[in-house]
């Protein structure tokens, strides 16, 4: 399951490597590079969007950039209050100038939620985080890498001084918010993998032991061991973290990984639900753009591959009568000029 040990449980050190070098853990995480692969090739041989009742989510395409700075200024303003930063697992106090940077974190919080001249906040956290989390270590920066995607996308497409924020980016900078948003969700994922499960299985035993129900397979009366549990975990993490990197066949993918990004607020509440608010903007933003016929393509673009699986646009039926109509109106004006034609020619009456 997709909860962050470290905020409920007290943390071990990690760096067992051994354990991910085991038969287990490896070929777990081959099996996620080989789904990856596969379902972007699947992904090239579907309509985009793939799912054609969620079109009209794609109408709220004008305001998610409004969506994810409310999702992520509240984020922000609870994490300070509660002296947290960036994260839950990483207390102020941990970090230089703790007091000054809890007031600046809350600042920028509020500064989100107003959705007013919002580049600048942006800018001030892409800056602010590296600089901050680097005193915690490299890890705690990956980490929190979703937070700085987040920032790095409001970078380049923030909401307009418009109602409600609404804007309609050049695709071209909207694929690379896109991509960057993209980025920073997969690499705060795979770490976490890493560094909770995979390099730590001790963590991850403590947090089964305390918390016993979020061992699925037990509740369903079958006995796995923690380790095959924690490598299980931790490949599934990893899986959605490639796939929302892959940016394929987007709407499903967010359906999915929403089931146990969600079934853990049952059993960590508003902890969990503050911690996880930045995610559930990136889902929503990821389902969003996904299921727009116009934007589609941005969410899948890769820029080692060019353009991404939305090469086939599926026409809903009005869309497909004015073509149709089009095309008949063409046939029209060019039967009508070959006529004319015929009748200037010398042999023509």
């Amino acid at each position: 399951m997709p909860a962050h040990e470290r905020w409920f449980v007290k943390n071990t050190s990690g760096g067992d490597w051994d354990f991910f070098f085991s038969p287990l853990p490896l070929a777990l995480t081959a099996a996620a590079l080989a789904v990856t692969v596969a379902w972007r090739l699947v992904a090239g041989r579907l309509p985009s969007p793939e799912l054609s009742p969620l079109r009209p989510l794609g109408r709220l395409a004008p305001y998610v950039p409004r969506l994810m700075a409310i999702h992520l200024g509240v984020s922000l303003l609870t994490l300070a209050a509660t002296g947290g930063f960036l994260a839950h697992s990483l207390s102020l106090r941990d970090v230089p100038a703790g007091y000054a940077v809890g007031l600046l974190e809350g600042a920028l919080g509020v500064w989100f939620i107003t959705g007013v001249r919002l580049r600048p906040a942006a800018i001030g956290l892409v800056v602010l985080g590296p600089v901050a989390l680097l005193a915690a270590g490299p890890v705690a920066l990956f980490e929190s890498a979703a937070l700085l995607g987040i920032a790095a996308f409001l970078v380049l497409v923030p909401p307009s001084d418009e109602t409600f924020g609404r804007v309609a980016p050049d695709p071209r900078v909207l694929r690379a918010a896109l991509l960057a948003l993209r980025v920073g969700v997969a690499t705060a994922l795979a770490t976490l993998a890493f560094s909770e499960k995979f390099t730590n299985p001790e963590l991850a035993a403590r947090t089964l032991e305390k918390y016993p129900r979020l061992d699925v397979f037990a509740q369903i009366g079958i006995d796995v061991p923690h380790d095959t549990f924690t490598a299980i975990a931790g490949s599934i993490e990893l899986l959605f973290g490639l796939l929302v990197l892959s940016g394929a066949l987007p709407q499903v993918v967010v359906l999915v990984a929403a089931v146990p990004f969600n079934a853990t607020l049952f059993l960590f509440g508003q902890t969990e639900l503050i911690g996880h608010l930045p995610v559930y903007g990136v889902f929503l933003t990821l389902l969003v753009y996904g299921s727009s016929p116009t934007t589609a393509r941005e969410v899948s673009w890769l820029p080692w591959l060019g353009w991404a699986q939305p090469t086939r646009i599926t026409v809903s039926r009005p869309e497909a009568r004015v073509e149709k109509a089009g095309r008949i109106r063409g046939s029209d004006s060019s039967s009508a000029a070959r006529s004319r034609a015929s009748d200037r020619s010398p042999g023509g009456k």
